[in-house]
């Protein structure tokens, strides 16, 4: 709330009313002073303080007089309508999605649940495309050994094949040799 101070100089006149100030000549220079005085929240300074109490003072001996002008509220802020979500051209993919940071994979936008070792072996077969690689080679570089049976392999991309199904075709078969990824494979891989 805002408070308005206006000294008057004081006239030997007759009061206008009981309790009301003189009137004083049309032509007497005046000064306003306008201060806000916080009425919530807030504590007021001792600066603050004095200034009003001499302000008080004035008006009491008739000196000046307050005008308690309300502060307007802010006016609401214009309703905008939001900005339409753009989604990246990523998230139209419908193939196969694989996101590595987040472990999660989406097959024509519909989560997949995988294994951890069904998903790395995933992983590492997207991050080398056309690259054939032995069963043994994939123990190491997915499991992180190689004295396990070769044949764990089989069992975790025949895992992988039926999970994913026959729509996205994704591990190839290189017959005496081991497995790489299918070259049709529509697989993406992101970080996020």
């Amino acid at each position: 709330m805002s408070v308005i101070a206006i000294p008057q100089r004081r006239y030997p006149q007759q009061l206008t009313g009981p309790g009301r100030a003189p009137r004083r000549p049309a032509n007497t220079p005046e000064l306003t002073v306008t201060f806000t005085v916080p009425l919530a929240g807030e504590s007021m300074s001792p600066h603050a303080f004095r200034l009003l109490e001499v302000v008080r003072d004035l008006v009491e001996r008739g000196e000046g007089q307050i005008t308690i002008v309300p502060t307007p509220a802010p006016a609401p802020a214009p309703l905008v309508p939001p900005e339409p979500i753009v989604l990246p051209a990523a998230e139209d993919h419908r193939g196969l999605r694989v996101c590595r940071d987040a472990r999660t994979v989406t097959l024509d936008r519909r989560p997949l649940e995988l294994t951890r070792l069904e998903f790395d072996l995933l992983v590492f077969l997207a991050e080398n495309p056309r690259r054939v690689f032995t069963r043994l080679q994939l123990l190491g570089a997915v499991w992180g050994y190689e004295h396990a049976v070769a044949r764990t392999v089989d069992v975790h991309v025949r895992r992988l094949r039926a999970k994913i199904g026959d729509t996205v075709p994704l591990v190839t078969t290189v017959y005496g040799v081991g497995y790489r990824l299918a070259d049709d494979a529509d697989v993406e891989l992101i970080d996020g």
